[in-house]
């Protein structure tokens, strides 16, 4: 029987009691203890009686399922760890992930920690450049990928005499290898009920993501294994994560959502998870959490608006009665989207707020708080969150006054340095906060009310104007799915707004729709956010992980280069 009571009942009293040594007590940890991100997700699981609970609901594209339980995981997990350690893999190199949405990816990540690892997940869309721009900034030693993306690999592996190892997951003829490759077939593979997991502590490296970033080269966040202690209890408080809940984030591990809450978070709460790997369509999402029963769904607000898109008749056509708790992640949710979500779904997208820099959530909305569409919340207990000056980063406490979102440090998954750019780290830091490099502002019951990155802000006659409120004003219009905003030249007001839209199916771009459009927003905008041109497009630039790349719009507009783009995608 599945407990309907929220894991915490009062945020206010949550924040008043709260302490990191909550989670260290329910993990069962002690400071200076081991503490090995793998052993946690899998053998701590079943040493508590879960060994048989189904751990992983795979899906491939063509429909097929398999599924694990968390002594499979274990196992599994053990065996590749033992294999990588026999090709000779040692603890502290770097192991890229280069995979689909397959099995593999989730228990090569396990495995990599297990054997003191650096993990290392990238998107498997990446092309050669980007791929090599990260794997030489880390001196990885070893790369796990498919036969789909080998070509990809073996394009570099000549630019790469620090890759010792290419591990390729479905090869089964060793003939079609070349040098420095080989084969893991977790099907036929020597099964490892035990090994001898490395001994990391809290401060061992773990996880090494790369930021897109918005300038310069791809820069690698690195985590550590104490950062369970922030995922365990994030995904209990802020995702309200139980022991019946049967949990599906839509995010890749090449993103860190994918492994904060895509991963980590929910395995070391011993719970059952279910992954997709197939292509985005509303059709193709409904039914899956209809197959599976989802209960929790974590997504990103592209893919949100993209459902919004599609329509109600979808949803209809499917059984949804399993979801009980929904969340966003990825940039700021409309509150359209809030609304939209409670008419046809009967409940609201909570949005939350955080990066790759900071592991785990920042600022949330809890099931036991009111939501207000459009906010992102309030911070997580236990983290110190206020603005500092956007010139002067000093603190202030001043309500409804834009600042940047800082944090104070010494959470447990706060990143530990940018791979080999200790200077880009230091700058981060800055009278003892960390500036996330957004711009908010907090309303008089402490809510956190986004305003856009730091480089989205636009300045139009020395008046400071986020894109995020331009763009959910043109989202109300019925005929708009997608919109950004960004600033464009002026030779007056040094810059003006300019937006770009991308119409619903049915509607199509005309002059008098452009005049339509301005007319409804001009009653919702003052007039220094309003628009000065709106430009129809197909779809927007947007990342991986669903953000859509404002800079992009903005350098193609002043000229300028556009930057790092190796992480654009424009579908999902």
């Amino acid at each position: 029987m599945f407990n309907f009571m929220h894991n915490i009942s009062s945020y206010d009293d949550t924040v008043k009691d709260f302490s990191w040594k909550i989670a260290e007590e329910e993990l069962g940890y002690k400071p200076g203890d081991v503490i090995n991100i793998g052993e946690y997700c899998t053998d701590r699981i079943c040493r508590n009686g879960k060994a048989y609970k189904l751990a992983l609901i795979w899906q491939g594209h063509k429909g097929e399922v398999k599924k694990y339980t968390f002594n499979d995981m274990r196992i599994l997990t053990n065996s590749i760890a033992g294999y990588m350690k026999n090709l000779g893999i040692t603890p502290g190199e770097r192991v890229c992930l280069f995979m689909d949405k397959v099995p593999e990816l989730y228990l090569g990540f396990l495995a990599g920690l297990k054997l003191g690892a650096i993990v290392q997940p990238l998107f498997s869309a990446f092309g050669s450049e980007s791929l090599i721009t990260r794997l030489e900034d880390a001196k990885t030693s070893a790369i796990i990928t498919q036969k789909k993306h080998l070509p990809k690999v073996r394009n570099i592996m000549k630019d790469m005499d620090y890759m010792k190892y290419v591990i390729v997951v479905d090869e089964t003829d060793p003939t079609h290898l070349r040098e420095r490759e080989y084969i893991l077939d977790i099907e036929n593979m020597e099964m490892l009920d035990k090994f001898d997991i490395y001994p990391s502590t809290a401060e061992t490296p773990s996880v090494l993501h790369y930021t897109s970033g918005t300038t310069g080269k791809p820069k690698g966040a690195q985590h550590v294994h104490y950062s369970v202690i922030s995922q365990y209890i994030t995904s209990k408080y802020s995702l309200d994560l139980k022991e019946q809940d049967i949990y599906w984030c839509t995010a890749d591990p090449g993103w860190v959502t994918g492994t904060s809450y895509g991963i980590i978070g929910p395995w070391a709460n011993g719970v059952t998870q279910c992954v997709m790997d197939a292509g985005f369509t509303a059709e193709n999402w409904y039914s899956f959490i209809e197959r599976h029963r989802v209960t929790v769904w974590y997504s990103a607000p592209t893919a949100i608006r993209a459902l919004m898109k599609e329509g109600e008749a979808a949803i209809k056509r499917h059984d949804l009665s399993s979801l009980r708790y929904l969340a966003s992640i990825g940039e700021p949710l409309n509150a359209e989207a809030v609304l939209w979500s409670e008419k046809v779904f009967g409940m609201k997208f909570h949005d939350t707020y955080w990066q790759t820099e900071t592991g785990s959530m920042v600022v949330s909305n809890y099931p036991c708080m009111k939501v207000k569409p459009g906010s992102m919340g309030k911070p997580f207990p236990g983290m110190e969150v206020g603005l500092v000056d956007i010139k002067t980063h000093k603190y202030f406490d001043k309500k409804g006054v834009v600042g940047v979102i800082a944090v104070r440090p010494g959470w447990p998954a706060m990143f530990r340095a940018y791979w080999n750019n200790p200077d880009k780290y230091n700058e981060k830091f800055v009278d003892g906060w960390y500036l996330c490099g957004d711009r908010a502002s907090i309303d008089e019951d402490g809510y956190f009310w986004f305003v856009g990155r730091d480089d989205d802000v636009i300045n139009t006659a020395g008046h400071l104007v986020g894109p995020f409120e331009i763009e959910s004003a043109l989202l109300e219009h019925p005929a708009v799915a997608e919109s950004a905003a960004v600033g464009k030249p002026d030779q007056i007001n040094m810059e003006v707004v300019k937006a770009f839209v991308a119409l619903k199916p049915g509607f199509e771009e005309s002059k008098m729709l452009e005049l339509e459009i301005m007319n409804f927003i001009r009653k919702k905008l003052s007039p220094l956010a309003m628009p000065q041109e709106v430009e129809f497009v197909d779809s927007l630039p947007k990342t991986r992980s669903g953000k859509i790349m404002r800079r992009v719009l903005r350098a193609k507009e002043w000229g300028e280069e556009i930057g790092d783009i190796s992480t654009l995608e424009n579908d999902m």
